[in-house]
Formats: structure tokens, C-alpha cells, sequence
């Protein structure tokens, strides 16, 4: 039977509207990370022709501070029981303070409860409900998109002004794939190059402050369009390089102001909660983009394996372009 359209999710009576929750059948707490079966890996295993490993992370203290207030830097120590041997321990470890996925207990839809309308109750430490577990377990693996919407726009005139936080647009991913001669397929892991994590991390220090203080970053409206393209191409990831896929702060316009008022209209809840979209944020996405550039190839087999955390809420996202 043919997966419902996004316009058919919204009329949904059985399930909040515009969620695809217990759609999935196979394992259904896991989301769209679903579409990204045997099949799809099997296509993206002919994406490696150079024999090139491209990390798609940055350090775990490069956001110094992060970005979001609440969290903070890892503090690294190393122990020794004598003095031949040496562990080590992070302290005040935030498993979303640099590049990472965003898990399925992130959010919760407000009115609704968490994805597939898992309790509240077995939102807890050790439960594996909608853990990072499951991503871990069967990690995320297919065919890696990339859409170098900075690029596009460079070449067309209108680079991208971070300072100011702009909005992006269905339209804009549309333009560069176009652009690339490319298509989004089932399953795929699309990840969007805006240049703002670079731009951010080499930015002066009074801008990079100004930045976190307003909470400011460039990424998609909210919009219902963004979250209809996400559903209506069976994507399994959308990965970018900015602070939180939409745009900072959440628009006055946003077609999410009253269904997640927690959020001032931010998306999360729709593309999470409700789509069971796994979102990447804070992506390295610089050195992959040249590689595409140069090669004229904007496909990758991509893997993403979180850490193996029963419950974890969000995970660095250990992300791996092989090309």
C-alpha cells in the first residue's frame, strides 16, 4: 500500500494530524530512519568509487561555548591506577553541544505526547523507548545527499549573510539540486551545505557572541512546505550545518505558532515528534562539499551510528561520507 502524501497525513483522525505515527511497520520506533533499508544501502554502496573517508563531525569542543546556553563543554581528564596505564572520563558531557542527531524523545507534540504516542512515564533513563539505541543498533546507512545551497546561491549573486540569520525555502533546496543535476531518492540522507558552522567557528569572537546571545542562525522557515518536502520525499535523515535545521528565532510567520507554543512556532515538534524525522545538526560539511565540488559527484554512502545509550535523548553523530 502506498505510504499516505503529506496533505493526506494532515487529515489524519486516528493519529495527530501531519504525523506518521505507527505507520511504520518494521521497527516503528525508529521513524523515517526507516526508508533507509537493505536496498538503500545496497545503491549507495556504488557511490564508493575513490576509496575516500570524509568525516562529517567536528570536535567535541569546537563550539566553545556551544551554542545553546544550557549546554556546556566536556571537561577531559585522565586517570592512572599506576604508572603504566592511563583511562580517561568526560565530565559534563551534552551529547547535542557539537555535531549531532537529534533523537526521537527530543520533543514531545504538544497536546499529543512523544512519537507514536510512546508515555511520558517511559521517557526515563534506561528505557529504551525512542532511545538513540535503536539508531545505534541498526545504525542509519544509505545514500548521502549533498545540497550545496550555499554554493548555488554564491554563483547566482546572493551569497548568504549569517549575520543576519536568513531564512531558507523548499525552493532553494529545489534550485541547487537542480542546479546539481541531481534528484532526492527514496530513503536518501540529505544533508544541506549553508557554510554556517564554518562561518560561525571562524567569525570574530564579538560576532560569535552576539550570535548565541540572540540565539541567531540561518536555516529552513517554518513552514509547512519544509516539513511536506521532508515527508513527501521518504528521506530518512535531514542533516545540516547550521545550529538547528530552521531558522533562529523561529519566524513571526511560522505555520507552527499554535501548535507549539513551548517552541514560539519552531518545527521540532512537527519534524520530530509528529514525522519521526531524525534531524543532524552542526554538521562538518566543508571538506565533503569541496570534495563534490571537485568531482562533480554529490552522493556519498553515508553512516551514521549514535552512541549506544539506552534512552539517549540526542548523540554526537559519529557521521562517515565514503566516497
Amino acid at each position: 500500500m502506498p505510504l499516505p502524501t503529506y496533505q493526506e497525513l494532515r487529515k489524519r483522525t486516528d493519529a495527530p494530524a501531519g504525523s506518521s505515527w505507527h505507520l511504520f511497520t518494521g521497527q516503528p520506533e525508529r521513524g523515517m530512519a526507516e526508508f533507509a533499508g537493505p536496498e538503500q544501502v545496497r545503491r549507495a554502496a556504488a557511490c564508493v568509487r575513490e576509496g575516500r573517508a570524509i568525516s562529517l563531525d567536528y570536535a567535541l569542543d569546537a563550539f566553545d561555548p556551544p551554542m545553546a546556553k544550557a549546554r556546556g563543554l566536556p571537561v577531559h581528564r585522565i586517570t592512572a591506577k599506576h604508572a603504566e596505564a592511563r583511562d580517561d572520563v568526560l565530565d559534563n558531557f551534552h551529547l547535542q553541544a557539537t555535531t549531532q542527531v537529534d533523537g526521537l524523545r527530543h520533543r514531545r507534540a504538544s497536546g499529543h505526547g512523544f512519537y507514536n504516542g510512546v508515555p511520558d512515564e517511559e521517557i526515563a533513563p534506561g528505557s529504551p523507548r525512542l532511545g538513540v539505541q535503536l539508531w545505534a543498533r541498526t545504525p542509519l546507512a544509505g545514500r548521502g545527499l549533498l545540497v550545496d545551497v550555499d554554493g548555488y546561491l554564491r554563483d547566482q549573486g546572493t551569497p548568504l549573510d549569517h549575520t543576519t540569520g536568513p531564512a531558507l525555502a523548499p525552493h532553494h533546496l529545489e534550485a541547487a539540486l537542480a542546479a546539481q543535476n541531481c534528484r532526492v531518492e527514496h530513503g536518501d540522507l540529505v544533508l544541506v551545505h549553508t557554510g554556517w558552522a564554518r562561518w560561525f567557528l571562524t567569525a570574530d569572537a564579538a560576532i560569535r557572541a552576539e550570535v548565541r546571545e540572540a540565539r541567531r542562525a540561518t536555516g529552513f522557515a517554518q513552514s509547512r512546505a519544509f516539513t511536506a518536502w521532508c515527508w513527501d520525499h521518504h528521506i530518512a535523515l535531514m542533516a545540516t550545518d547550521t545550529f538547528a535545521v530552521e531558522v533562529l528565532p523561529a519566524l513571526p510567520t511560522s505555520d507552527f505558532l499554535v501548535s507549539a507554543p513551548e517552541d514560539d512556532g519552531m518545527m521540532h515538534q512537527e519534524l520530530i515528534a509528529k514525522l519521526g524525522l531524525p534531524l543532524g545538526e552542526l554538521w562538518d560539511l566543508t571538506a565533503l562539499t569541496a570534495d563534490c565540488r571537485a568531482t562533480g559527484r554529490w552522493d556519498s554512502l553515508v553512516t551514521v551510528k549514535p552512541l549506544h545509550l539506552t534512552g539517549g535523548v540526542g548523540s554526537p553523530a559519529n557521521a562517515t561520507a565514503l566516497r
